[in-house]
Formats: C-alpha cells, sequence, structure tokens
C-alpha cells in the first residue's frame, strides 16, 4: 500500500466546469487499525484486529491485511484467527482515536468552514462556495486528501459529487486511498445499476418496501412515484427518491444538533443470572450517564432501563422521576426498582440505562431546595476529582470491582458538544 495519498483525476471535464454544488465525502481508511499501525511501525503491513481491550472477543475494526485473508468488522476473534493465525490483537485506545479524528476535523475546517463530522472517521465538506478561491471540486478534493495526510499521517478515501449520498458511494468504490469523483450531470447514470440498499440510510426494511414496488436498484426508481414513497414515510421518503436520481437535497449540517437521548450500556459475561452482578453493572452505568449529563449540563426525567436476554430481547421498561436530574443515585435507585419489577432471573448478557429526554438543567425555579444543593455540590466535588484523577477515581465502594472492559468510542462522538464522548 501506498503511503502517500492518491488522488488521480477521473475525467478532465470533471476537473475544469464549475458545479451548482459540490460535495466532498472524507472516509478514513480502516481507521482504527491505521492508528495502530501508525503508532506502532512493526504492526505495519502486518493483519491486525481491535477489540474492546485484551478481554474484548468480538473484532470492532481490522487492517486491509486483515481483510485479504476474508476478516470482517463483527467477526469473533475466534473465527478470525482460524482464518489468520498470525493475526495480531490490538486493544482499542478510544482517547487515541479521538485526539487524531479532532485533528483532522479540525484540518478539514482551513480547507471551508461547512463541515459535517458525519462519524469518527468520516466527514461532509461543502465546497461549493470555494470554487472561486481554489478552483475546481476536483482540485480541492486533492487538498483535502493532502490536509488529512498532514493532520495525521494517515491516508483516505475520497468521494467528490454534488450531493451527499452520491459522494459518501463513490467514496466507498476505490479503497483504501481512494480518489473517486461522479459530477452532478453524470450522477443519475452512475447510479442507475447500484442496489438501493447500497446507499446510506437506506436499510433492508425500506429496500423490502421497494422491492414490493418493483424497485430494486436505484434506476428502478423513476417509475415509481415520489408521492408512494411522501405517504408512507414522509419527509425521508421524499429524500429517498431524490437520493436515487443522484440529486439528495440534504444540507451539510455544521451544527450538532440537541440530543434526543443519551445513554450507557455494557456488554457482560454470557448468562448472567447473578442479581448482585447485574446491579452493580447498572450502578456503573447510572453513573457514567448521570456524570455526562453533568458534563453538559443537562438532566432527565424519563429513562429506560433494560437488561438484553439471551433471545436479544429487552427486559424492562421506562422509568420517571419525580423531576428532571442527573444524579447518579437517583438512576441506580430507578434501576434497582426496575430490575426488581421485571427482571425473572433469567439469564442476560446486556445493561442499559437511556435518558429519554436531556434537557437543560435549571430549568424547574423550584429546583434548589436544600436537599438538591447538597447533592449538587456533592456531585460537583467528584466531578472534579474525577477529571483530575481519572473516571472513577472517587465512587461507591461497590463499584471498586466494577466491570473491567474498557470504555469505547461513541458511534455519534464529535470533537465538540455533548456528542465528544468515550463510553
Amino acid at each position: 500500500m501506498s503511503n502517500k495519498p492518491n488522488a488521480r483525476n477521473n475525467k478532465k471535464d470533471e476537473i475544469k466546469e464549475f458545479w451548482p454544488r459540490a460535495i466532498i465525502l472524507v472516509d478514513m481508511n480502516a481507521f482504527f487499525a491505521s492508528v495502530e499501525q501508525l503508532d506502532y511501525p512493526e504492526l505495519r503491513g502486518r493483519p491486525i484486529c481491535v477489540t474492546n481491550g485484551l478481554q474484548g472477543t468480538g473484532i470492532i475494526t481490522c487492517s486491509y491485511e486483515a481483510r485479504a485473508f476474508g476478516i470482517k468488522t463483527g467477526f469473533r476473534l475466534k473465527k478470525a484467527k482460524e482464518l489468520c493465525p498470525e493475526l495480531i490483537q490490538c486493544p482499542a485506545r478510544p482517547e487515541r482515536y479521538a485526539e487524531v479524528s479532532r485533528s483532522i476535523m479540525y484540518a478539514l475546517r482551513d480547507i471551508t468552514p461547512d463541515v459535517e463530522i458525519f462519524s469518527v472517521d468520516e466527514a461532509f465538506l461543502d465546497v461549493t462556495k470555494c470554487q472561486k478561491l481554489y478552483g475546481s471540486p476536483v482540485e480541492m478534493a486533492k487538498m483535502v486528501k493532502q490536509k488529512v495526510y498532514e493532520a495525521s499521517g494517515l491516508l483516505c478515501s475520497i468521494g467528490v459529487s454534488g450531493d451527499k449520498t452520491t459522494a459518501k458511494y463513490a467514496a466507498k468504490l476505490k479503497k483504501p486511498n481512494g480518489f473517486t469523483v461522479i459530477s452532478p450531470c453524470r450522477a443519475k447514470q452512475a447510479l442507475s445499476n447500484v442496489p438501493v440498499t447500497e446507499l446510506c440510510g437506506i436499510a433492508k426494511g425500506i429496500g423490502r418496501f421497494l422491492a414490493s414496488y418493483g424497485v430494486y436498484t436505484c434506476g428502478d426508481m423513476e417509475k415509481l412515484p415520489i408521492s408512494v414513497l411522501a405517504k408512507r414515510f414522509g419527509n425521508i421518503g421524499r429524500r429517498i427518491w431524490h437520493m436515487c436520481q443522484g440529486s439528495d437535497p440534504e444540507d451539510v449540517h455544521m451544527d450538532i444538533a440537541a440530543p434526543k437521548s443519551m445513554g450507557h450500556g455494557k456488554v457482560m459475561p454470557p448468562n448472567t443470572k447473578d442479581k448482585e452482578t447485574i446491579l452493580k453493572f447498572l450502578q456503573h452505568m447510572s453513573e457514567k450517564l448521570a456524570a455526562r449529563l453533568r458534563r453538559h449540563e443537562l438532566e432527565a426525567q424519563t429513562f429506560f432501563i433494560g437488561l438484553r436476554s439471551l433471545d436479544y430481547a429487552w427486559v424492562g421498561s421506562k422509568a420517571k422521576l419525580e423531576k428532571p436530574a442527573n444524579d447518579g443515585r437517583q438512576l441506580d435507585q430507578l434501576a434497582k426498582q426496575i430490575v426488581l419489577m421485571y427482571w425473572q432471573g433469567q439469564g442476560v448478557s446486556q445493561v442499559q440505562i437511556t435518558a429519554l429526554d436531556p434537557v437543560p438543567m435549571n430549568q424547574q425555579l423550584d429546583l434548589f431546595i436544600e436537599e438538591d444543593e447538597k447533592t449538587k455540590v456533592r456531585n460537583q466535588v467528584i466531578d472534579l476529582i474525577n477529571e483530575r484523577y481519572g473516571e472513577f477515581a472517587l465512587s461507591s465502594a461497590r463499584l471498586i470491582n466494577r466491570s473491567k472492559m474498557p470504555n469505547v468510542i461513541s458511534p455519534a462522538w464529535k470533537p465538540d458538544g455533548h456528542r465528544q464522548t468515550i463510553i
């Protein structure tokens, strides 16, 4: 694999023309594995996989050298090592991945402020307004590729088109270190034979609905009136119709939307039936969620508390506090009530607690009664100590023997705002 950015041009006319809309999608190549190979030169060129700590058995991602053996994200380590006995297991370092991602995302803003951080390793750039300043979208995409390399030492794949969906599709056509341009005038044709479920946002459920109308490829969408999708899915349906035509109307979003929910969960040892262990895991998640709410000056009143059984069904329910709060002890008590009411001794593989209605703190004028003030001060002290000395440096004695599974980076991670979270 080349260690320099590769930005071959697809067509000369795509270099020179002015586009009415120009979107670039940056997709980092096997991001977590690439960071490991960057930091540890002895791993370069070797098949490696990243797991959630040395105890983790599920593969979060793997290097392209490992993928050559047929190993994929989601594989169990045992199966992967059967395919590649030389596979090297690397424990995930979420703080390091967040650090590298942050450097990349900030560097992209040197080209345009219109950057949407889609995930920890993907970003959309709207460079429509930059064409007079920097030149064609293709030339700017070259700049983006170089900027990523300078900021991180890592390679990326680039997709360039006139809308977000086509740019994202283009980026995955050539990996690793790819560079694919689909000009707006060719987008509809380029997508015509692509299965609709290949496009980002069209899941199998929507795919089945479309198939019932004879729509299997993007080209088939022409024979389906947009009103059919609009009636079934509303504005999302209208967008899907346009996505398949190579004209996704969705804008690049720079803002970080207020959270509709915020939660923490943890996978447990398989078939856990010990009540104290289950309660300990729930207390661990309650304290993590409460600290995260406080960190972003949020509180919530309604929570989902659940235990996932061996058949993947959730055992649990929604529960409500008397008023919005962000105190771990209150959430822990709520979790205990749910366990007592709904758990019947069956094996559990995961716990989850989610705030369903987070809102900014101090919205109720009567919040600060004496007991609430004591709780607030206590939590402030705990947060200050843990921020300085590490998560759970100060915590309940019961959590001394909490889960040893390390934290992971949130799929919705962003470098700013409430999504800047390692969970």
